[in-house]
């Protein structure tokens, strides 16, 4: 799917270093660093996702160690 990115100067002149510098396009760059977002968002989710399970499973106990 094509996209523009309209990205502030000094970010861009960023991205040319670090393509330069890794002998890869600003396009694989901003495609890596994307991917990289999107899984951490992922795990992020799944990790908020758990603890909220295992908070409703241990709810009882977790209210008596409050107490305690």
């Amino acid at each position: 799917m094509a996209m523009t990115v309209r990205l502030p100067e000094e970010l861009d002149a960023q991205l040319e270093e670090i393509a330069r510098a890794r002998h890869i396009s600003k396009h694989a760059v901003l495609i890596e660093a994307a991917t990289r977002f999107a899984n951490s968002e992922s795990k992020t989710e799944r990790v908020l996702s758990i603890a909220d399970e295992v908070g409703e499973r241990y709810a009882d106990a977790l209210t008596r160690l409050e107490d305690a």
